[in-house]
């Protein structure tokens, strides 16, 4: 699958670097430094480019900028009919301390209001970015951890839940497009167990259901 990466920050660039190892055909764009993109890419095997050639050539587009960045990024990758978005872009203020939308709109939605005509759906948002690599290295194992995927798309959804796999995740398929409201304010609270209880960031989360 051609993947490209829109923001090659911390979530972007574990992700990227992980679907490249997997034998992903990936593209890092969009980055302050393209010294960064360089080095990422040839760090896994992948290329740089940029946000128009990932665009265009990509199967999936990981959205993984800082929602200030969100219109720029989208003004480069035009109108995006057609394509499928996977979404870990949460709609935070300037400091990452307070979701700027919530509860009667959500950041997917916003997005989708953005780009109407892109397959969206949303997940990875609510896992800090320090699990990926040991979830990854765990791949296969019982009982792997969650992630919550949602969206209205089924198409875009199962590319993601693949997606997901990959890395080592078990998907969990959490709704349609409007249960961003609450999966999006969720990611909060994991900063208060990923980053300010002890125990280190690499937090994941499973669900189960008894009987």
């Amino acid at each position: 699958m051609k993947i490209g990466i829109l923001g090659s920050g911390l979530m972007g660039g574990k992700l990227g670097t992980i679907w490249a190892r997997c034998g992903h055909d990936v593209t890092f764009a969009y980055s302050r430094s393209a010294s960064k993109l360089d080095r990422l890419s040839k760090s896994c095997g992948a290329r740089a480019g940029s946000v128009a050639e990932a665009a265009a050539e990509a199967d999936v587009l990981l959205l993984a900028v800082h929602w200030s960045r969100v219109p720029d990024v989208l003004a480069q990758a035009g109108d995006l009919a057609g394509r499928t978005v996977l979404s870990c872009t949460l709609p935070l203020n300037e400091s990452d301390s307070e979701l700027v939308v919530g509860t009667t709109s959500s950041g997917l939605e916003e997005l989708m209001r953005m780009r109407p005509e892109a397959r969206w759906a949303g997940g990875f948002s609510t896992t800090p970015s320090e699990s990926f690599f040991p979830v990854h290295e765990r791949k296969g194992q019982a009982e792997p951890p969650h992630v919550m995927i949602y969206g209205d798309d089924a198409g875009a959804k199962q590319a993601a839940f693949g997606l997901a796999r990959d890395t080592g995740f078990e998907p969990q398929d959490t709704g349609g497009a409007r249960n961003a409201r609450f999966v999006e304010p969720f990611a909060m609270a994991t900063v208060e167990l990923a980053y300010v209880q002890p125990g280190g960031a690499a937090w994941t989360y499973r669900f189960t259901k008894l009987r």
